[in-house]
C-alpha cells in the first residue's frame, strides 16, 4: 500500500512593524494608562461615584502595554525569523534591523529533546523537567535561522570503493538554508539531517567509484577530482531538498586505503611505478641505440656485422637501463681476437 505523501511547506516572505516606532508608541502608551487611571479616580471622588470607567479600561491598557513589550525582536544581516501563532505559519521576516510584531508568535520551534515528558504515565524527576526545559531553550530550536554559509567537516569513514577495496575518506561540505520554512518544519532538527544526509552521501559516492585504476576513460577517486566533487554536491542537493538546504561547495578532504590493505596498495603502487620508469627508460634507451648506431655508420667510424651489430646493441642497453654504473673493460688484444 502506498505511503501518503508528506505535505511540503514553503516558504513566504512577511514584513514586520519598524520596531523604534513601536517602542515610542508603546511607551506612551504605557505612559497614559496610568494617568487615565489617576484621572479617572479624581474624577469619581469629585463626583461621589463609586468606580470610573476609566479606571478597568487604563488597568487593561497598561496590561496591553506590558505584553506588547514582548513583541520587540532584532534580525542580523543574514538572518531570518519564522512567525508561528498557535501553531500556524504566518510568513518569513528576512530583513535585518530592529523590529516588532505579534506579541504571541511563539519564540521556540519545538524539539525533540523532550524526553520521559513524552510518556505522561512516567513518574517526572526534576532532571527531566530540567533537561526538557533546557531542550526548549536550545538555540536549535529557535524561530530564529541564520542564513549565513555553514561549513560541515565529516568524520572519516572508511567504506568499500567500487571494487570493494577499505578505503578510508572525508569530505568538506560548504551549504545555507534556502528556504526556512521548510529547515524549520519540514524536518526535525536540519543541522543534523545535514550532518547525516552528508556521510550518506559520501559512502554512496565512494562506492560508486574506484580508489584509482579504473577502466578505460572512467573517473576515479583519486585521479578525477572535480568530477568526484561534482557528483557528490549533485547527490547531497537531492537529498538535502526536503530540508530547503542548498549546497555551494562539496569537495573530499582526506582520501586513503584502509589501514589493513594500505601497505600491500603501497607496494602495488610502488610495483607500477617502477614499471612505469622501466618503460620510460628503455625507450629513451633504444633511441639512444638508433641514434649512436646511424652516426657510428654516418661518420664510417666502424663497420659491423650482424652479429656484432647486435653485441654492441645489448651492451649498450645493459650499460643504459642498468641500475648500477657501467664498469668498462679495456680490450688490449685484437678487434676479432
Amino acid at each position: 500500500m502506498p505511503q501518503p505523501a508528506t505535505p511540503v511547506t514553503h516558504e513566504f516572505e512577511t514584513r514586520a512593524l519598524p520596531g523604534f516606532a513601536m517602542l515610542l508608541f508603546n511607551l506612551l502608551w504605557l505612559i497614559a494608562c496610568p494617568v487615565l487611571i489617576v484621572s479617572s479616580a479624581v474624577a469619581a471622588h469629585r463626583h461621589g461615584d463609586e468606580m470610573h470607567w476609566g479606571i478597568p479600561l487604563g488597568l487593561l491598557g497598561i496590561v496591553v502595554g506590558v505584553i506588547c513589550l514582548f513583541g520587540y525582536f532584532t534580525l542580523q544581516p543574514n538572518e531570518a525569523r519564522v512567525q508561528i501563532l498557535f501553531g500556524n505559519y504566518k510568513g518569513t521576516v528576512r530583513h535585518s534591523g530592529f523590529h516588532w510584531a505579534n506579541p504571541f508568535y511563539s519564540r521556540s520551534r519545538g524539539g525533540n529533546s523532550r524526553g520521559p515528558l513524552e510518556n505522561k504515565a512516567a513518574p517526572l524527576s526534576q532532571r527531566d523537567v530540567l533537561r526538557a526545559v533546557r531542550g526548549a531553550m536550545n538555540p536549535a530550536n529557535s524561530t530564529k535561522l541564520s542564513l549565513r554559509a555553514h561549513n560541515f567537516n565529516s568524520e572519516t569513514l572508511k567504506v568499500n570503493d567500487k571494487r570493494g577495496n577499505p578505503v578510508e575518506i572525508a569530505a568538506v561540505v560548504v551549504w545555507r538554508v534556502r528556504d526556512t520554512a521548510q529547515a524549520a518544519f519540514d524536518v526535525e532538527d536540519y543541522r543534523s539531517y545535514v550532518q547525516v544526509q552528508s556521510e550518506a552521501a559520501i559512502r554512496s559516492i565512494a562506492s560508486g567509484f574506484a580508489y584509482d585504476h579504473g577502466e578505460e576513460h572512467e573517473p576515479t577517486l583519486r585521479g578525477s577530482a572535480d568530477e568526484v566533487a561534482q557528483a557528490l554536491q549533485e547527490e547531497l542537493q537531492a537529498r538535502l531538498n526536503k530540508a530547503g538546504v542548498v549546497v555551494d561547495e562539496a569537495r573530499l578532504t582526506h582520501l586513503a586505503y584502509a589501514p589493513e590493505i594500505a601497505s600491500v596498495m603501497l607496494r602495488r603502487q610502488q610495483a607500477e611505478a617502477i614499471v612505469a620508469a622501466r618503460q620510460l627508460i628503455v625507450r629513451g634507451s633504444v633511441g639512444m641505440v638508433q641514434t649512436a648506431l646511424a652516426e657510428l655508420e654516418k661518420q664510417n667510424v666502424v663497420k659491423l656485422d650482424e652479429e656484432r651489430r647486435a653485441a654492441m646493441v645489448s651492451n649498450l642497453l645493459v650499460v643504459l637501463c642498468g641500475n648500477a654504473e657501467a664498469s668498462p673493460v679495456i680490450n688490449a688484444g685484437t678487434l676479432y681476437g
